[in-house]
């Protein structure tokens, strides 16, 4: 691998002084201390060290920098036909832009390099880094704390954790380091960190563990990161945090930063995860997780009001893909998964995680509520796919049936909740990826200051069910409404297709 035409220590030199000539540093006057005057005692907290020395001199040797070639697709040069843009209708420009061509999207590859951390875990030579440091590489560098440069090749990958395994080609013994456990870490407890941040390999920080059990969103679904307040910046992805044993207890993985640098709000993939997921990817070269094919969320206190349910732990199954395990075991749209093999799930992303930890193609027992009854249901879990979230034959197209309105057809407005419904069209039905025997109704208006409105809706959507009823037709609707008021019922809720996609919302009931 090629080395940088500049080294670090330059461009810090530069940053350095060009901060210092533009004001952006001030240099303290030196004052000279009074005669006879006692040095300040500096003495740390109880139960923290003097230094971290020791500790960074013990680890030091295992922590690597990972340098990669990798390939990215890219398109056509969209900058330049947005500077020649400008000039269209310019005088004398008419003939040129009536000869030139029309821009076509040709994409293609091109080659980028990319800086991340790692470190040892064998002394044969096993590497722990980030998926998204290795991700699509064709040539993989190890340089370790000596200076030395090793060729390595890709064990395995798991990008739904954000971990990859690589092995060095070279045969020896080298020094390396062991998970420990971010249980045994408790808020407030010093934390080091050690990596390859903008290329300046060998950085220890420290800090402390700021928090446990961070969810990161729909993207990490897998994952309970812990943070940290040790400076990590880009390049330290990969790296590990140690505790003051000299333990692994996360893999450094993102950052939040407005600014792209360290604002001392550090993610890390926790031990206990990483080696189980490390320890696959060695065995394996992957990771199998078990797939349902369904579309869930967290059962709200809102949701669980417009169902008349009391208790708000489980998860709500939005959509059941065509052709998936969940269909093909029994499971619906509103459903509310309670428990998994007797393991009780309490939201969207708990039941997700069970039900990844699942062998693919065995039997397991959901405890759900359908209908406001318990019962139970064995499915046979698929292999999650590359994609889940694909369905079969549904087209490409995510169009929402805006432009499949039928303008012959008005539809009912129902006065009280503003908004005007038609059934479902086929073609919208088909483009939305749902299936022959799917109904619904379409909005073709929503008042302005209307319930609907409030509630986020506009024309061109799709409402499958409400309150877990099929609504096939205006009336069907009308008595679902009608229903919830006399349940006393203050909210209703609705499955509602947005692309080929199916969320929930819920509506406040004007009285009736």
């Amino acid at each position: 691998m090629r080395k940088f035409g500049i080294s670090a220590q330059a461009l810090i030199a530069a940053a350095f002084g060009a901060a210092i000539m533009g004001g952006a540093i001030s240099v303290p006057k030196l004052i000279a201390p009074e005669a006879g005057a006692q040095p300040i005692a500096i003495q740390a907290p109880p139960g923290a060290p003097l230094s971290f020395a020791d500790l960074i001199e013990k680890v030091e040797p295992a922590v690597v920098s990972v340098n990669v070639i990798a390939t990215q697709d890219v398109g056509r040069l969209q900058d330049m036909e947005g500077f020649l843009e400008q000039f269209r209708g310019a005088p004398g420009l008419e003939e040129f832009f009536q000869q030139r061509p029309t821009p076509q999207e040709t994409p293609r590859q091109r080659e980028s390099r990319s800086l991340g951390s790692g470190f040892f875990i064998s002394e044969d030579g096993l590497v722990v880094t980030n998926h998204h440091v290795i991700d699509r590489a064709t040539q993989i560098q190890i340089v370790t704390s000596d200076g030395r440069e090793l060729e390595a090749e890709l064990v395995g990958t798991d990008r739904q954790t954000d971990l990859a395994v690589v092995r060095v080609k070279e045969k020896g013994k080298y020094p390396h380091v062991e998970f420990g456990s971010s249980q045994s870490v408790r808020k407030g407890d010093w934390v080091v960190a050690l990596g390859n941040p903008f290329g300046l390999g060998g950085t220890a920080t420290a800090g402390i563990l700021s928090a446990n059990g961070r969810e990161l969103g729909a993207a990490s679904p897998y994952t309970d990161f812990i943070q940290i307040d040790a400076p990590i910046n880009r390049g330290n992805s990969g790296g590990p945090t140690f505790d003051l044993r000299g333990n692994v207890i996360g893999v450094n993985s993102q950052i939040l930063s407005p600014t792209g640098g360290s604002v001392g709000i550090g993610f890390a993939i926790p031990a206990e995860l990483a080696k189980e997921v490390t320890d696959t990817l060695i065995k394996n070269g992957r990771v199998s997780r078990g797939w349902l094919g369904v579309q869930i969320g967290d059962l709200t206190p809102e949701f669980a009001e417009a169902l008349g349910i009391e208790d708000t732990k489980g998860s709500l199954i939005a959509d059941v893909t065509l052709g998936s395990p969940a269909e093909k075991g029994g499971l619906r749209r509103n459903d509310i998964i309670l428990s998994v093999n007797g393991q009780k799930v309490t939201d969207a992303t708990s039941t997700t995680r069970v039900v990844g930890r699942l062998i693919a193609n065995t039997s397991n027992k959901f405890d759900i509520i359908r209908d406001g009854k318990r019962q139970t249901i064995n499915v046979t879990v698929g292999e999650r796919p590359e994609d889940p979230y694909a369905t079969p034959g549904s087209g490409s197209s995510p169009n929402t049936g805006r432009d499949s309105q039928s303008s012959a057809v008005p539809g009912a407005l129902l006065n009280d909740l503003g908004v005007r419904l038609i059934p479902m069209p086929d073609d919208v039905r088909q483009r939305l990826g749902l299936r022959p025997t799917d109904t619904g109704l379409a909005i073709t208006e929503v008042k302005p200051d209307s319930v609907f409105a409030k509630a986020g809706f506009e024309s061109g959507l799709v409402i499958l069910e409400a309150n877990g009823q099929p609504v096939p037709t205006v009336e069907a609707f009308e008595k679902t409404v009608k229903d919830a008021r006399a349940a006393k019922r203050s909210k209703i809720l609705l499955a509602v297709r947005v692309g080929q996609a199916t969320t929930y919302r819920t509506v406040d009931l004007p009285a009736g």
